[in-house]
């Protein structure tokens, strides 16, 4: 079993590493499209995406399955009476970032696998987006895992489009299906099968697209920043009962386990503000 004092310092690193910097941009404006992709990833113009919404050039139908419903991390009881706009880093590898359903995948990996190699090119253009091969498709999906967003996070996403895939800033709903990699990056869209990638955040003035949903507030958004190291597995929240799951990484669910040590403090804690019973810097030496 690991000490409750591995477990505080395992923490307080990853949440030292910018965790709970609340800043109005992160990253410069500007081109990050990856390999063999198209379009800027305009940072100043970002679409809004509610869970179930495939969004513009979808790569596949969705494989999201459907799982209760999450609360999101220490979000505002009240709509938000502000317009202000902040974007807060988040570590990959914090506790609670993430939630599920105990031994129920969010997504189905396996048909997610089957729909895009039964299609070449959008397997081609899937490939090219996430930096690896066609052939490697199916084991590539196969090492990520199948959770659920607990906060509004900020993505670069990728739409299907003549052969291509298309890059474009985006802000996925808490309770989107998602897969993420070994970091705790999101790196898949469930809902439509698209490739993601880490946001380009803007400084000044953005334009937001689509419906706002009940509960958005733009100052409350996420941009997960992949963890110090790979992990072996992620401490998420069930959405049944609001306890702590630990998912093994690439597993999807079949060995969830109430993990040894569990993070000290409660799984509906903030996010984005630390409090009492959360640590938010290491402790001086």
């Amino acid at each position: 079993m690991r000490s409750q004092g591995r477990f505080r310092r395992t923490a307080l690193a990853a949440l030292s590493a910018g965790v709970l910097l609340a800043v109005a941009g992160c990253g410069e404006g500007g081109d990050r499209t990856a390999k063999g992709t198209t379009g800027t990833a305009e940072a100043k113009d970002v679409l809004l995406q509610p869970v179930t919404s495939p969004g513009p050039g979808p790569f596949t139908a969705s494989t999201a399955r459907a799982t209760d419903s999450l609360s999101p991390s220490g979000a505002p009881d009240d709509e938000p009476d502000s317009d202000t706009r902040t974007v807060h880093p988040v570590s990959g590898a914090v506790p609670g970032l993430y939630g599920g359903t105990r031994s129920v995948a969010a997504c189905d990996v396996e048909r997610q696998t089957t729909l895009l190699t039964d299609d070449k090119s959008k397997a081609s253009a899937f490939a090219d987006a996430a930096g690896i091969e066609a052939v490697q498709i199916p084991g590539y999906l196969k090492s990520l895992t199948p959770v659920v967003l607990r906060a509004d996070a900020q993505v670069t996403n990728h739409g299907y489009s003549a052969g291509s895939a298309t890059a474009f800033q985006a802000v996925l709903q808490a309770g989107t299906a998602v897969l993420v990699d070994s970091r705790g990056m999101p790196r898949v869209r469930c809902a439509c099968g698209n490739p993601l990638g880490p946001p380009v955040v803007a400084d000044g003035k953005v334009a937001h697209r689509g419906d706002r949903w009940p509960g958005y507030d733009p100052a409350r958004i996420v941009a997960v920043e992949p963890g110090v190291k790979a992990a072996a597995s992620l401490i998420i929240v069930n959405a049944d009962d609001n306890t702590w799951i630990e998912r093994a990484m690439g597993d999807s669910g079949g060995r969830d386990r109430v993990p040894d040590d569990p993070p000290p403090f409660e799984p509906d804690a903030d996010l984005l503000f630390p409090s009492p019973g959360r640590p938010s810097e290491p402790p001086s030496p």
